[in-house]
This record gives structure tokens, C-alpha cells and sequence, in this order.
């Protein structure tokens, strides 16, 4: 599957070569994070994802060893999450016309990502060299928000900011 960008497509890791898509994502200070179906999950979804976002290819890499479904496959957006790139003059408004629906996941699905990702690093803590302790931290921001997610059986899905 290919996920419409602004930037060219996104493809799944099993499609692209290593750092497409990201690149330009890297050089706008991107930062994943989540969004919980519905206007208010009734919690807080606050999760800081830069250092996610600056490591994503690594983690993707990671994920890919170890067999599980890497972060970037919940990646989902619609016109709305994308009027702010849109009206800062990135990116280019008829491609927001086609983006596809918006895609919803289970919380069990990003939690053995996320909890899987977690245990690997905390047992290889120079993996990602001086970025670990960073990952980690917002690993487990994305676990404390994708635990509340399923408790109320909402689904979620990854975006991204640029900053």
C-alpha cells in the first residue's frame, strides 16, 4: 500500500528504499503523534514524538528485525490534518484532494509496536546510540496513551506535525 504525501508517497517499509519520505520530514522538525477517533477521548493524548520522528528509519529497521509491524503503518491523515502544511506553502493543495479516508487502528495493534520496540530498546540500550533515553521516554508516552486508548475502546491512528 501506498499512503499519498505531500512530498511523493510514503510506501510501506517492504516498498521504499531507506529514508524516503522522511527526509524533508526530518529537515521540517517533524514530530509523530497520536490521534484518538472522536473529538474528545476523555483523557490526555499529549505525546512529545520528535525524537521519534528525528530515529523513525532506525526504528523502522528495528521493528522489521524483530518481526512486527513498524510504527509508520499507522500513519494516517485526512484534508484537515494537513491545512497546516498546506497553508504554510508546503506541499501542494490537489494532492490533499486525494488523500484516501482516514484510517483507524486498534490500540492492541500500536501497543505490541510500541511495547515490542520498548523492551528491545531497554534491553539494547546503545541502539540508538545518545537518542535511546529520548525514544524511550516517548515510547512510553505513546504506551501510557495507547493503553487509556484501548481501556475505552477507541482506535487511533499516527500522525505528523511540522514545526
Amino acid at each position: 500500500m501506498t499512503i499519498p504525501f505531500p512530498f511523493g508517497p510514503i510506501r510501506k517499509p517492504s516498498q521504499r528504499a531507506p529514508g524516503e519520505g522522511w527526509d524533508t520530514l526530518l529537515a521540517m522538525g517533524a514530530t509523530l503523534y497520536i490521534v484518538v477517533e472522536g473529538e474528545d477521548p476523555g483523557f490526555d493524548i499529549f505525546v512529545n514524538g520528535r525524537a521519534l520522528a528525528r530515529n523513525e528509519d532506525a526504528l523502522e529497521k528495528m521493528a522489521q528485525r524483530i518481526g512486527i509491524k513498524p510504527l509508520l503503518e499507522f500513519f494516517s491523515a485526512d484534508e484537515n490534518s494537513m491545512a497546516l502544511l498546506l497553508e504554510e506553502g508546503a506541499g501542494d493543495p490537489e494532492w490533499a484532494k486525494t488523500l484516501p479516508p482516514p484510517q483507524w487502528f486498534s490500540p492492541e495493534d500500536g501497543l505490541i509496536t510500541v511495547c515490542t520496540l520498548l523492551d528491545h530498546l531497554k534491553a539494547s540500550p546503545t541502539a540508538l546510540g545518545t537518542e535511546t533515553p529520548a525514544v524511550l521516554r516517548e515510547m512510553e508516552e505513546f504506551e501510557r496513551v495507547l493503553r487509556k486508548t484501548a481501556k475505552r475502546q477507541l482506535r487511533w491512528q499516527l500522525a505528523v506535525s511540522w514545526k
